[in-house]
């Protein structure tokens, strides 16, 4: 399976990810979807910033998937993960309010995280505002030019 992890740009995670200071994405949901039960490891995740090309390709490595999840247990998995997701130890008051009423957590490790060609993709059928998008192969939303 090929994933598009969508990622907002104010955040500069995907140059984290381009300096290996993040080494795994988290998602947090209210309801189970993807990557919840699609991501596993040997998959190929690509990342882009909101509005701009597909330009990160890496190798999902292993997946971790919580449910049920209480205040306390989104604490524990943030600071357990916190430096490796984020690229750094600061774990803002807006995070912890994030995470802290969702039920669901899927945290993805890749690794061999790399540059390559951007191409952008089409979101049709996704939703406008998909941030994670799930497909059997990334040709199939490939725009191609």
């Amino acid at each position: 399976m090929h994933h598009i992890a969508i990622m907002k740009k104010s955040w500069g995670l995907t140059e984290k990810i381009l300096t290996g200071e993040k080494t795994l994405e988290e998602r947090w949901y209210k309801f189970k979807r993807p990557p919840f039960g699609t991501a596993k490891a040997g998959d190929t995740i690509y990342f882009k910033d909101s509005g701009e090309p597909v330009f990160i390709k890496a190798k999902i490595t292993k997946v971790l998937q919580f449910e049920n999840l209480t205040p306390k247990r989104s604490e524990e998995i943030v600071k357990k993960y916190a430096n490796a997701d984020l690229g750094g130890k600061e774990i803002t008051p807006a995070i912890k309010e994030y995470t802290s009423n969702k039920n669901y957590c899927v945290v993805i490790f890749f690794e061999n995280a790399k540059k390559i060609k951007p191409f952008q993709i089409n979101k049709k059928g996704f939703g406008a505002m998909a941030a994670w998008i799930t497909v059997e192969n990334i040709n199939k939303i490939k725009i191609w030019k």
